[in-house]
């Protein structure tokens, strides 16, 4: 387990595809952590069987103490609503940028630069789920090409800011920044 102390500021990605275990390392590095915001930016979708299965998979496995926000397309604004000795986990930023894709570039960038202020300037650790796309088959629609450039391009500022960041695939995590060098 990293340690989460609730004295210094603690941007910690977790990154990865699709069933690789990125929420399962996320939540295990707050483990030790007595009090936990749980951040979840997907919607519901009540009539999808196999994602309320998915949500539930996740409820099950959480601790029953940590505390969960539900946040929609304003996550800067939710992440201030939360207590200062509360740690945060954001699992994940997919589903925040799925609710930006019909927002002009400007519009964007924008709301990425607030949400990138807004992690910083919080006191306590926040560790961050943020889906791994582009691996694979280019999306065939202009809509799917779009999220797969604004998910990676954030995931690269938000590493900027990161005081550590992790690859999660196969079960197995990698430490990005102990392993790796930033490209130019």
């Amino acid at each position: 387990m990293v340690a989460a102390d609730q004295n210094t500021s603690n941007l910690i990605l977790v990154s990865g595809p699709s069933r690789g275990g990125k929420s399962r390392w996320a939540e295990h590095l707050l483990s030790g952590s007595v009090d936990v915001t749980y951040v979840a930016t997907a919607p519901d979708r009540p009539d999808d069987q196999d994602w309320q299965i998915r949500l539930e998979l996740h409820r099950r496995r959480r601790p029953s103490h940590w505390r969960l926000l539900e946040s929609d397309a304003d996550l800067t604004t939710a992440l201030r609503t939360i207590p200062q000795q509360s740690s945060v986990l954001i699992d994940a930023l997919g589903g925040f940028v799925a609710c930006h894709l019909d927002d002009s570039d400007l519009a964007w960038n924008d709301c990425c630069e607030a949400l990138v202020e807004q992690l910083a300037g919080m006191g306590q650790t926040c560790v961050v789920v943020i889906e791994e796309t582009g691996w694979g088959v280019v999306p065939p629609t202009r809509i799917g090409g779009r999220f797969r450039d604004r998910l990676g391009s954030l995931a690269q500022i938000l590493d900027r800011q990161a005081d550590s960041a992790w690859l999660v695939l196969q079960g197995r995590a990698v430490d990005l920044h102990a392993l790796s060098q930033r490209v130019p």
